[in-house]
């Protein structure tokens, strides 16, 4: 949830510390802050918002430095105030904080009674407290971090800087990601590899339960046993021009545009043109055993979740669950044998969605992962790791992590028609056929970019909005409203078309545009029927179809969409495109942050 980065430099590291906040503020923007270690004195600069603010500050305060660890947060306890903000110092020890520590209360209560005083509200302030304390006892602070560690519950990935340590950083993960970078005669932490892209390729990802000692010239490993262990050194793979806007306006307009090319990317890893096949990497488990599937997810993947439902119960006739992670540990779900349990998700470190995955382990299911990021937890500890090539996706409201998420869901729906009998050769050719088309499809959905932005305005006008589909096209219009919700901060809904007269259409008025995701073909009718039931009440509709569509039922609709002839199995995929483009151009035709919007940050990583 939070972005964090640390160096110890050779020189100067206050202005790289802030460069690699900037590219980790897609994590959070509540605050920020940089603290550094110079002559023995510990300093800090610190700034509520968004990072500007810090830069401000900064400018006016330099702060001089070669060691540093720096913040940018989204708020979890304590509100979004500087006195919240990162880093926390007490006494010697100085601290920044990703994650949940859930037993600070009765730790804050201790360390109280032990004649402790908080300056914040935080539960990050304990941590800091507890190590504190423990060097005042005169512990060194290696052995000090070694015996707090154990005490906290939760979920974090925390570094230290102490003032009499001028080359030492200390960093530990617990559920929540956290990274080491070498250098020449420098080293380095971060979040993730978007944190580093900017000081070093070669980094190495801790492993659950992981703390690590850094100085300038070696990074020593240790396991949650506090055994000394090696992790792989590993190329990043993350350069700053990947996570760089180029010429667009916001990183969301750039991810959409980049659909094309990176859905194509994606299904060339699980599509055999020749053979006209498609193909999942080796696995030690028979897809054909498989009796029922239950795929988790949050969010946007949740709808790929929902649409893959349909996809697999359709080619493979496997029944499907489809679960929000949140909700799914908690509702105790049975969990036959021969199961597969599907998690979907763009970081691979949700923290829900990985709490589901391990109650799914744990009770002996076998797992795949639709993951973008190979080396994440989720990609590290699920049975069969299905890659999705988005690449690094900066803006918080996902556009091309679903499409990717889509293409793979795909072809995972197709290996286990074929696995399980159901789907002939000549069908799994005509599939791949139509998978192949998916990116020219997308390009040319783009190319209605302006007619969309031209009538965003009128939506950008309303409070509510509703989103209508069937089938396929449903979870889509819930995907619709969510990014609507997401970036412009206008309320809407999506639901299945046939469900408007049974409650929702009592909100239709003129004053609330009705979005319909039908394209032509055997569920086109049906919906028609309903977007007419709507039309008859003065609702003002917005019609999504191909062109043979919109000739038939477009005639009445304020404004129409055009959008290419596809197949119905690649129709969510493109069909995403006008839902997104929407939402982002009523999104800046409002003046909202279409990037960083309130409240929301890309990876959570906290329950």
């Amino acid at each position: 949830m939070c972005g964090i980065v640390g160096i110890l430099g050779t020189s100067e590291v206050a202005d790289r510390l802030f460069e690699g906040l900037k590219r980790l503020e897609y994590r959070g923007y509540d605050s920020a802050g940089i603290a550094t270690l110079h002559d023995g004195v510990l300093d800090r600069r610190r700034a509520e918002g968004k990072l500007v603010n810090l830069g401000k500050r900064l400018a006016e305060e330099p702060l001089p430095g070669t060691i540093g660890i720096a913040h940018t947060r989204w708020a979890t306890h304590g509100a979004p105030t500087e006195d919240n903000a990162h880093p926390h110092i007490v006494g010697d020890v100085t601290i920044v904080h990703n994650g949940i520590i859930e037993n600070f209360k009765p730790l804050r209560d201790e360390l109280i009674a032990d004649g402790r005083v908080f300056n914040s509200q935080t539960d990050t302030e304990v941590v800091a407290h507890l190590v504190d304390r423990e060097l005042q006892r005169g512990k060194s602070p290696q052995d000090a971090v070694a015996s707090v560690l154990p005490r906290l519950h939760g979920a974090f990935a925390i570094a230290f800087l102490f003032a009499s340590e001028p080359d030492l950083l200390i960093a530990a993960r617990l559920g929540a990601p956290l990274t080491v970078g070498y250098g020449d005669g420098e080293n380095y932490l971060g979040s993730d590899a978007h944190a580093l892209a900017g000081l070093t390729q070669k980094i190495a990802y801790l492993d659950e339960g992981d703390w690590a000692v850094l100085t300038r010239q070696s990074i020593q490993v240790f396991d949650r046993e506090n055994r000394p262990v090696t992790r792989e050194v590993v190329p990043s793979g993350v350069s700053p021009a990947m996570i760089d806007k180029g010429n667009h306006r916001h990183f969301m307009q750039k991810e959409i545009y980049e659909q094309p090319v990176v859905v194509a990317q994606t299904l060339q890893s699980y599509l055999r043109p020749v053979e006209e096949m498609v193909a999942l990497p080796d696995m030690d488990f028979d897809l054909a055993g498989v009796e029922r599937v239950a795929i988790v997810a949050c969010g946007t993947a949740s709808y790929v979740g929902m649409i893959g439902k349909y996809w697999i119960e359709q080619f493979a006739r496997v029944p499907v669950e489809v679960d929000v992670a949140s909700e799914f540990r908690y509702r105790d779900p049975v969990l036959l044998p021969n199961t597969l349990g599907v998690v979907v998700s763009q970081s691979g470190e949700t923290a829900d969605t990985l709490a589901a995955l391990r109650h799914m382990k744990e009770h002996g299911v076998t797992t795949a992962g639709i993951i973008n990021v190979p080396t994440s937890s989720m990609a590290r500890e699920v049975d069969l790791l299905l890659s999705t090539h988005a690449g690094p996706e900066i803006g918080v409201a996902s556009t091309k992590a679903f499409t990717c998420q889509l293409a793979v869901m795909a072809a995972l729906a197709v290996n286990l028609a074929r696995a399980k009998g159901k789907l002939g050769g000549d069908e799994e050719t005509e599939i791949v056929r139509h998978l192949v088309e998916a990116p020219a499809s997308i390009n040319a959905a783009l190319a209605h970019d302006a007619e969309i932005e031209a009538m965003a305005h009128t939506i950008a006008q309303a409070r509510d909005v509703l989103y209508l589909g069937r089938g396929p096209d449903y979870p889509l219009a819930l995907e619709g409203a969510l990014k609507l919700k997401e970036i412009s901060y206008i309320h809407a809904e999506g639901y299945a078309s046939g469900e408007m007269k049974h409650g929702p259409i009592a909100l239709i008025d003129d004053n609330v545009p009705l979005i319909v995701l039908a394209p032509s073909g055997p569920l086109f009718d049906k919906t028609v029927s309903n977007m007419q039931e709507a039309q008859a009440r003065g609702a003002r509709v917005v019609l999504i179809s191909d062109a043979e569509g919109l000739k038939l039922a477009g005639e009445d609709a304020v404004a129409t969409i055009e959008m290419p002839k596809v197949h119905p199995l690649i129709s969510p995929i493109v069909y995403a495109v006008p839902v997104q483009l929407l939402a982002y151009h009523v999104a800046v035709a409002k003046g909202t942050d279409v990037d960083q919007p309130r409240n929301l940050a890309k990876s959570v990583t906290v329950e």
